[in-house]
């Protein structure tokens, strides 16, 4: 079967991925920020749904989670709110979130939900990747999603070709062993470990998040990689600037 990632990452270009917390700054605001990202040149879009434990993230993301929880955002209200969105949009999208909620709708019931309307893939942080390969692959699988998983400069090779074998999308390289949204710019040691990544030669294209907000970052994380992912930044922005200044942000990364 044929998935929106696969097609988007044999494009021959460096790819933009843009990471927003569903139901954040307002509940509704969710389809328009995705539509507005995509008119505007994004490649692929990460669709957070927000928990309260949320173990990876950095204060931005944290706090745009807590008013999008306060806000009523639940998995029922995101499904609902994009039931119509391959009506209007084209690209990538792909729901970043915790095991938690996903185990409590049900794991089967969510990939079925995903497929029919229309998501190409999941992150799940906190879902190991051999739990994954016992236990849900299957039902992924029969429902078309991509499942990516994350390498941070401490996983070792033995667990990076491990979780190559097991992909078939990309690969999300954290740039540190940090939260999202802490570090400014990209040092030797990070610059190190893109390349030495990129010199396994893996199946999968790797894509980098972690530290990425402007056109400077963007290019050095896409060097010797497939493509890079901004969160905290684009939400920042989105705090500062409102919902109708997604265009301002995009014309400053690339």
């Amino acid at each position: 079967m044929n998935n929106r990632i696969t097609n988007k990452l044999q494009e021959d270009k460096k790819l933009l991925s843009i990471y927003f917390t569903a139901g954040y700054p307002a509940l509704n605001n969710t389809v328009t920020i995705i539509q507005e990202l995509e008119k505007n040149g994004v490649d692929m879009i990460e669709i957070g749904l927000p928990f309260s434990d949320p173990l990876a993230d950095g204060p931005t993301i944290q706090s745009s989670s807590t008013t999008a929880l306060k806000n009523g955002m639940t998995t029922e209200v995101l499904f609902k709110q994009l039931a119509d969105i391959r009506k209007s949009v084209s690209i990538p999208l792909i729901i970043m979130g915790y095991f938690n909620p996903m185990m409590q709708y049900g794991i089967e019931n969510f990939c079925k939900k995903c497929k029919e309307i229309g998501i190409d893939g999941l992150i799940i942080p906190d879902l190991p990747v051999d739990v994954y390969q016992e236990k849900y692959r299957k039902t992924f699988e029969k429902n078309n999603l991509k499942n990516v998983f994350l390498i941070t400069p401490q996983t070792s090779e033995d667990r990076i070709q491990f979780i190559d074998s097991v992909s078939d999308g990309f690969i999300y390289m954290v740039s540190s062993a940090s939260v999202t949204g802490s570090k400014s710019g990209f040092g030797d040691e990070q610059t190190d470990y893109f390349e030495r990544i990129a010199a396994m030669n893996l199946n999968n294209p790797l894509i980098v998040g972690f530290g990425i907000k402007d056109s400077e970052t963007f290019q050095q994380a896409t060097k010797s990689t497939k493509g890079a992912i901004i969160g905290s930044a684009f939400i920042k922005h989105l705090t500062k600037k409102g919902i109708n200044s997604v265009a301002e942000f995009t014309t400053t990364i690339r």
